[in-house]
Formats: C-alpha cells, sequence, structure tokens
C-alpha cells in the first residue's frame, strides 16, 4: 500500500474569538468558549497508540501520543491545532492525570502550541482499548 502524501495545510490564520464572560477568572489551560465561524472537522476518540496500534508505557506518554493522533487528523482534514474550539479528554483515573498536569503542559504546547480551546475532562471507568489510559476528542473550525 502507496503511503499518503502529506497534505499542505492552507495558509488561513485562526480567527476564533475566545468567550470570556465579565468578572470570571481566567481559566488556565481552556478557554469558557469560543465563537467560530468556518468549515468544521470533527476528530473522534484518539487514544495513545502508535500507528501500528501499540500503547506507550504510562499515562503521559500516552498522552503525548493521543494528542499527536489528533493532530494528525487535523492535518488529513485541512486543519491545525490552533483551530480546534473543542476538545474533551476521557480519563481512566481522574487522580492519575492530576498528579501528570506538570508534565502534561508542555507536551500539550508542543503538540497544539499555546492554543486553549473549550475543554471538558471526564473521568470514565472504561475505554474500549483495555490498554488506553485516555482518549481525546476534538472539533476544529477552518476560518
Amino acid at each position: 500500500m502507496a503511503e499518503r502524501p502529506i497534505r499542505k495545510l492552507p495558509a488561513r490564520a485562526a480567527r476564533h474569538e475566545t468567550l470570556q464572560p465579565p468578572g470570571w477568572p481566567q481559566p488556565k489551560g481552556y478557554a469558557n468558549g469560543i465563537k467560530a465561524r468556518g468549515e468544521f472537522v470533527f476528530v473522534g476518540g484518539m487514544v495513545g497508540w502508535d500507528a501500528n496500534e501499540r500503547f506507550p508505557n504510562g499515562f503521559v506518554a500516552q498522552a503525548r501520543q493521543a494528542l499527536e493522533n489528533v493532530a494528525a487528523v487535523l492535518v488529513e482534514g485541512g486543519a491545525k491545532p490552533e483551530h480546534v474550539v473543542r476538545m474533551t479528554w476521557y480519563v481512566r483515573d481522574m487522580d492519575e492525570y492530576l498528579a501528570a498536569r506538570k508534565e502534561l503542559a508542555p507536551i500539550y504546547r508542543a503538540v497544539m502550541g499555546a492554543h486553549f480551546p473549550a475543554m471538558a475532562l471526564v473521568e470514565v471507568s472504561r475505554l474500549v482499548e483495555p490498554q488506553a489510559r485516555l482518549e481525546i476528542e476534538a472539533t476544529a473550525v477552518i476560518p
């Protein structure tokens, strides 16, 4: 099977508006809301496995791979990480996530940049892939 060529991204800048009600504290690492117009790209739940369906060891390594998987699907749709307007993280263990926050911050920025969409974090009892520690889904809007 021939490899697919990497699609060049359009030279469009993200023009999404962050929604911050007056008097609310500034969120750290996410936005309360985003207003956007354009073409939608929906990224299904990405777990932290590689192209050969192998999981790295540990929550942080899986988070990096899951984010890289999200970014790869975005590229396939002609989007960039800064076009993401909504992201949901499903984690198997909230305490594991909370303990990893300091390690996750630079990884998130390395893959997604300094762009923080509207986000939700949900603890779940189970994911389809038994080895998965988390799953991330995203919605992007290309202006």
